[in-house]
């Protein structure tokens, strides 16, 4: 047992470990004293863990705790936890249970009367949602959405009033905006990726932009999407916003590679206004 800056570290309790979704300067010095001192560190993958691991000089011993872990292995860790062990649960990026294997293993060790720390960390779904603009109070997390039956998952979504946020992978992310285009309709989206890395891009405007934007540049890096509510897309008596704002909300989604027409459609659609009346704020009266 061992104590620092009023925290300790206590034996034959699993640390929930919030790690780096990708700049390395977001682990936390609570963070990198419990790596350093845990028994054993349960990794997702222990290639990519080991990397962070080595980068700050970190030699605890690994062991791998994945999708394909079989119950034995849920129930070899709760063994050293009852032998008095500190294990640190660790995910590839972010917050271990979201979206990963960790989930299970907590219920299951807190099922068995075991203590369970967390401490926290980044996390793609929360810096996605401020990086959107879009409604942050009031949002619902979905996780990856199924490969197969995608649409009847989509309809279930068809009057959710919240904010949702989902996560994607490159290969699928084109398809998947195709079936929320028709199954829910041309919304406000933002759509981030490799965040807090060297090329991270947040793509912000509707559906039908990001399709046109991701066919021209192919889509790269794991996704995290959030989209508008049903209930956000035309904010009543908002109306047009002053021509500067307008125009800076124009020339960015032509910066995204947006053709003029279709951000034209995408403001009034933003807007809750027609497009002639964007057309008419932006370029005056039509001849």
């Amino acid at each position: 047992m061992s104590q620092e800056a009023g925290i300790t570290v206590t034996a034959g309790t699993l640390f929930v470990c919030g790690s780096p979704i990708g700049n390395l300067e977001d682990a936390s010095q609570r963070l990198l004293r419990v790596l350093s001192e845990a028994d054993l560190i349960a990794a997702e993958d222990t290639r990519h863990t080991r990397k962070l691991l080595s980068h700050f000089g970190i030699s605890s011993p690994l062991t791998s705790f994945h999708a394909h872990s079989k119950e034995g292995k849920v129930g070899a860790l709760i063994a050293e936890l009852r032998q008095g062990r500190s294990v640190a649960l660790v995910s590839d990026a972010g917050m271990p249970g979201i979206s990963d294997p960790g989930g299970p293993l907590i219920a299951e060790v807190l099922a068995a009367g075991l203590p369970v720390e967390v401490i926290p960390g980044p996390s793609a779904l929360l810096t996605a949602l401020l990086l959107s603009g879009l409604r942050s109070d009031r949002f619902v997390f979905e996780g990856f959405l199924p490969r197969k039956g995608r649409r009847k998952a989509l309809e279930l979504w068809r009057a959710e009033k919240r904010t949702i946020v989902f996560y994607e992978s490159p290969h699928r992310v084109l398809s998947t905006l195709g079936d929320i285009l028709e199954v829910l309709g041309d919304r406000r989206i933002a759509l981030c990726r490799e965040l807090t890395k060297k090329f991270e891009e947040t793509f912000r405007g509707t559906v039908s932009g990001a399709v046109a934007h991701f066919q021209v540049r192919a889509p790269k890096g794991e996704f995290t999407l959030v989209l508008e509510g049903a209930m956000e897309k035309a904010d009543e008596g908002a109306g047009i916003p002053g021509e500067p704002q307008l125009r800076s909300a124009f020339e960015e989604l032509l910066a995204n590679g947006v053709d003029r027409r279709t951000a034209v459609k995408e403001l009034a659609v933003r807007y809750g206004s027609r497009r002639r009346e964007i057309y008419n704020a932006l370029f005056g009266e039509r001849p």
